[in-house]
């Protein structure tokens, strides 16, 4: 049983867990901890936790359950920096978005310890302690990446608490994970990064026109060019070697579609882009989107 749950980092993620717990987990008590004394003000503001601690080791004494909520480079040090105080039947997770590297780092820190790494896929381009709620996590997937000797009891425990959190549970291997979120997720951030700083970067094109004319397309490539940039340098750098091989797969993919339009090979675009299409589709009906238009944005400025 989780009755009592630290979490160390109260920016977006762990705000949104704090806030979660208090509306879906009521018997759960919550403590949190964040090294920035501005983030912890505003965290006691906002009530984001029970009781926001003014060290690491009094946030996770006599938790059940401690979740990291730190950028996956700051993983290990953030784990080291309670291990003294951590409890003996404790589970140690998180909620990053490379899960090799964490599982890695959490086992070099907290050697003998119980760690069942997890990543919910969900987040906004926002940051910070302001940035939380506690629905974020509805209807959203929750990926949990446990070693092949973890605890069951433990792995089953940390699924029952997602599960009340309103997050669809996933098992999966870490290596399986770090691939399928290069594509989904990392991939797509490393090209809106990209193409909205080159759009920036254009000496034809004034940065001024680049904003007043952003259709759809461009603006959405800049509300996920928005995202925090910490924890996407330490994403792309941890994940190195899955992100790699999808962006090379991507760069192919490009090479074909330049050769198809240079030739003037309609059919190939029309193929691909129906088949776009229809993950899109899949995509609303398996409840990850919403199918309005423009995405039920209020504002079709």
């Amino acid at each position: 049983m989780i009755r009592k749950v630290a979490i160390i980092g109260l920016g977006l993620l762990g705000g949104s867990i704090g806030l979660a717990i208090r509306e879906h987990a009521a018997g759960i008590s919550t403590a949190g901890y964040d090294s920035d004394a501005g983030v912890r003000d505003a965290a006691k503001a906002r009530g984001l936790v029970a009781n926001v601690c003014e060290t690491a080791d009094e946030a996770v004494r006599a938790a059940d359950l401690v979740i990291l909520c730190v950028p996956v480079g700051a993983m290990e040090e953030a784990a080291r920096s309670f291990a003294d105080a951590l409890p003996g039947g404790a589970i140690v997770s998180d909620v990053g978005s490379s899960k090799q590297s964490v599982g890695n780092a959490l086992a070099a820190a907290l050697p003998g310890r119980t760690i069942i790494p997890a990543h919910p896929v969900a987040g906004t381009e926002q940051s910070g302690p302001e940035a939380g709620f506690s629905s974020l996590f509805t209807n959203r997937w929750c990926i949990l990446t446990p070693g092949a000797d973890a605890d069951p009891h433990a792995v089953e425990a940390v699924s029952a608490f997602w599960t009340k959190l309103g997050a669809n549970v996933e098992i999966m291997d870490a290596e399986h994970h770090d691939l399928v979120l290069a594509v989904t997720s990392h991939i797509p951030h490393l090209i809106a990064f990209t193409i909205v700083g080159t759009a920036s970067d254009l000496e034809e094109v004034t940065r001024s026109e680049v904003i007043k004319y952003s259709a759809g397309g461009f603006r959405d490539f800049t509300r996920i060019a928005a995202s925090d940039p910490v924890m996407w340098r330490d994403v792309f750098l941890s994940n190195k070697s899955a992100v790699l091989e999808m962006l090379g797969r991507f760069s192919e993919d490009l090479t074909a579609l330049q050769r198809a339009i240079r030739s003037g090979d309609g059919d190939t675009l029309h193929d691909l882009f129906s088949r776009t299409r229809a993950i899109r589709r899949q995509v609303i009906e398996e409840g990850q989107d919403d199918d309005r238009p423009d995405f039920g944005r209020e504002d079709h400025s």
